[in-house]
């Protein structure tokens, strides 16, 4: 089970350039071993530090394969939508990735949307078993729940749905559809980035707390992978300095 490695940077901007370096670097290790590369991103400072940083990659990104940790069940349209951000601030500038980016299907029943969006990975990992992404790009709330896995949810203990709907989520919109834990941990690597002392006391939490329920953040272990942290120094400023690097 992955301990997590945590990087503190000087600035937000430090923050980002690192975590785009990172998945542009597995993304050429992933496509020269074996020709394809698949991440899972998230929206919120994450989607923004990809959509600024990974336009001016190069790479090849029709062996790209882009899917959302979790995705809010709302319109295209909506301004909560995650993959219309990515429309709008990656999409918009790197068309040939395009057709490589795989969203949710708001236009249909909540359930059904899970299903599918579970076959749509599937077209990528046939089979049974759990798909093993790459990059997994993970969010952190204030309440330190991460994807649309929420502190004291039941989602938490979810081991048989890969991809769940969630129709009571304790922060709106009410209506997501999220990866599950035996997904999430299944990754080669999963990767925070956080910022700002908004998130010390948070990620002081998740980071160090004690082992007796703990956030869902807390709970990212890759069994075969790793877990990366991008924090700048004042997200950083409440850890000990042994977690530091």
């Amino acid at each position: 089970m992955a301990t997590p490695v945590v990087h503190v940077k000087e600035s937000e901007d430090d923050v980002s350039n690192s975590l785009c370096e990172l998945v542009i670097s597995r993304a050429s290790a992933a496509i020269k071993t074996k020709g394809l590369f698949v991440i899972g991103v998230s929206g919120g400072s994450a989607a923004k530090f990809l959509c600024n940083g990974l336009p001016s990659a190069v790479t090849e990104w029709d062996k790209w394969r882009v899917f959302f940790c979790d995705e809010r069940y709302v319109p295209f349209d909506d301004p909560e939508c995650t993959y219309t951000v990515y429309k709008n601030g990656l999409l918009s500038k790197v068309p040939a990735l395009a057709d490589y980016v795989y969203p949710i299907n708001p236009a249909i029943p909540l359930e059904e949307a899970a299903d599918e969006y579970l076959g749509k990975i599937r077209t990528v990992f046939p089979g049974d078993g759990i798909p093993r992404f790459d990059v997994l790009v993970l969010g952190m709330g204030p309440d330190g729940h991460t994807c649309s896995l929420f502190p004291d949810h039941p989602l938490l203990k979810e081991d048989e749905q890969l991809v769940a709907p969630i129709a009571d989520s304790p922060k709106p919109p009410p209506g997501r559809i999220t990866l599950t834990f035996p997904v999430i941990n299944n990754a080669s690597c999963a990767v925070f980035a956080s910022c700002g002392a908004g998130k010390a006391d948070i990620v002081q939490k998740v980071l160090e707390g004690s082992g007796d329920n703990p956030l869902p953040a807390a709970m990212v272990r890759p069994t075969q992978g790793e877990v990366v942290w991008f924090l700048d120094v004042a997200a950083a400023s409440k850890l000990k300095s042994q977690h530091k690097l």
